[in-house]
């Protein structure tokens, strides 16, 4: 750009005195001063011209015609004709008009003229400014020596080795390399494309600033691409700093936040304060305070309170955790399929309307509906509770609903006898693995397989008042256990390999032997709604059972009576 300050420069020069008379200039270069002076080091020298002429045709002004050339420190003008009209210090040079730096920069149009008292200028018709870094091409450029600047607003494109930008306004600042572009603004470049309303650029470090809603859109493909309404973008390193109203889209995915960063090269991306990742094909959504995404990877990571939601037709799935982990990767029997998966580290919590869970760590095959939870598991479904060294869920992905459970490990299944009542009576089935199987949303039946054990509370129905009476409860012990979770009830339909099994009345069995030595109901933790998710625990006040130990205490007294009885009978030694 610097041709333009020679511009401005040799065309100063013409001001030296002559009797002319004024004629027809542009506005922006109207004259509201008095004329200056031209020093001795302004002038020009005239290399060559066909003709010199001063007669009617431009209102009496000398004019130089055929093969003009000016030279001034270096630089040289080239024109078919060029004008003096000195009165008002004004230069106008027409047809092919070139000005050629000493640095090898070149302006060209079919016209320009000059005020040397407002030192504005003015290139018309097909203008093209070319320098080592750039091209500009408008219908008309205005330029303000003392401003140091150009501008123009009638619609041109600014092209370099890279990218070509179009806009209807554009303006240049040659102190700063900055170009202020409004109206349309468009940046092509061979990988991306920039749209917005304005957008400055520095050419030196090739930043560019956004200000209003604004796109940078990847060429080969155009659904990755990002959204921001205030922001900069470094063109070498094709790093995108966002942080108003931002969003990235990338991998049919779409990240959002406060604050948030993308790189174009590695796909790599964060964000920061109210972050959410949405991917609309998985029907799934993150949530946290902090976000990573790899697009290449096809991967992303939330922290700082994260949570996820799994949208169901039905109903959804609540994940939270101290971090979340959603990525794709190839299906090995269709590598041209991909399977998605979420993973939950750390006080890994889950919620859904007929199962909630807790473990340190749960990851969950998205595709394939199979949801794994490792380290302290813990999951209920109405009013039962399932523990074990590991938990696996296997879900229905047509219907949505949890098929089965299958528990590696000190598996326990503890279900309440009436869940109306506040009595303490649980029952229990226990063993080293467990398959349980889901209907309507509910734990029906469990399969325990090594060292299987069960406390069941028996009832049978009066036959008068066809209300259920306690029978007492029946202990067993197996190789495996076959169970049927009812409403009231847990029947053992199947005991097989060594099987033990005792039913005992209520009067005869003790209070402490009605639970297992690991017996864990918990309600405090237990999530009860999806918001539960969002803390470490709900804390809950938990619930006081009362037990009904009134026939066993009446038994005991009863016995103990009897023994009093009995020692009474006894002779007693008399000591003489």
């Amino acid at each position: 750009m610097r041709i333009i300050l020679f511009l401005l420069i040799f065309i100063s020069a013409f001001s030296s005195a002559q009797d002319n008379k004024t004629t027809q200039m542009d506005p922006y270069i109207q004259n509201k001063g008095k004329p200056v002076a031209v020093k001795p080091e302004d002038k020009v020298k005239i290399i060559h011209s066909d003709e010199f002429k001063k007669d009617t045709k431009y209102e009496g002004n000398q004019y130089m015609t055929g093969h003009v050339q000016i030279e001034h420190q270096g630089s040289v003008l080239y024109a078919d004709e060029v004008i003096i009209y000195n009165d008002q210090s004004l230069v106008k040079a027409i047809g092919n008009a070139k000005l050629q730096n000493a640095d090898g920069s070149v302006i060209t149009a079919h016209e320009m003229e000059y005020n040397g008292v407002t030192q504005k200028g003015v290139a018309k018709k097909d203008v093209v400014l070319t320098d080592p870094k750039q091209t500009i091409k408008t219908d008309i450029m205005y330029y303000d020596r003392l401003a140091n600047q150009a501008y123009f607003n009638t619609g041109g494109t600014i092209s370099d080795a890279q990218n070509v930008m179009y806009t209807k306004s554009a303006t240049y600042f040659l102190d700063t390399k900055m170009i202020d572009f409004v109206g349309n603004v468009k940046i092509d470049s061979p990988d991306y494309i920039i749209e917005g309303p304005n957008i400055k650029q520095n050419q030196n470090t090739k930043v560019a600033e956004f200000f209003g809603p604004t796109t940078i859109t990847n060429r080969a493909n155009p659904k990755n691409r990002i959204y921001t309404e205030r922001g900069t973008y470094r063109m070498e390193t094709k790093e995108a700093f966002l942080t108003k109203n931002s969003r990235i889209f990338y991998n049919d995915k779409i990240l959002t936040g406060d604050d948030m960063y993308f790189n174009n090269i590695t796909g790599f991306g964060k964000a920061t304060g109210n972050v959410t990742l949405d991917d609309p094909i998985e029907r799934r959504y993150m949530k946290g305070g902090y976000g990573e995404i790899f697009q290449k990877k096809d991967s992303a990571m939330m922290t700082k309170n994260p949570y996820a939601v799994k949208i169901m037709e039905k109903d959804s799935v609540y994940f939270a955790a101290e971090k979340i982990l959603s990525y794709q990767r190839p299906d090995p029997a269709d590598i041209t399929l991909k399977k998605s998966f979420l993973r939950a580290y750390k006080k890994a919590r889950i919620f859904k309307s007929n199962a909630q869970g807790r473990a340190d760590s749960i990851a969950f095959n998205e595709t394939d509906g199979i949801m794994h939870m490792y380290t302290n598991p813990i999951l209920w479904s109405g009013e039962k509770q399932v523990t074990g060294d590991k938990v696996e869920a296997y879900f229905n992905t047509k219907t949505e609903n949890i098929d089965s459970l299958k528990v590696i490990g000190n598996a326990f299944a503890i279900s309440k006898v009436d869940s109306l009542t506040l009595k303490d009576e649980f029952n229990q089935v226990k063993g080293k693995f467990m398959t349980v199987y889901y209907e309507k949303n509910d734990i029906k039946e469990a399969r325990v397989v090594g060292n299987a054990q069960s406390i069941v509370y028996v009832d049978d129905v009066d036959q008068e008042t066809k209300q259920p009476q306690r029978i007492g409860i029946t202990l067993s012990t197996c190789g495996i256990i076959g169970a049927l979770f009812e409403e009231k009830a847990l029947q053992i339909v199947s005991c097989s390999i060594g099987a033990n099994s005792d039913t005992y009345p209520m009067s005869k069995i003790e209070p402490e032997k009605r639970k297992f030595s690991d017996f864990n109901w918990n309600t405090k933790d237990r999530i009860r709604k999806w918001q539960d998710i969002l803390v470490d625990s709900p804390n809950y006040e938990e619930i006081k059972y009362s037990s009904d130990n009134d026939l066993f205490n009446k038994a005991q007294e009863a016995i103990d009576k009897e023994k009093a009885k009995e020692e009474a009978k006894k002779p007693k030694r008399v000591r003489k």
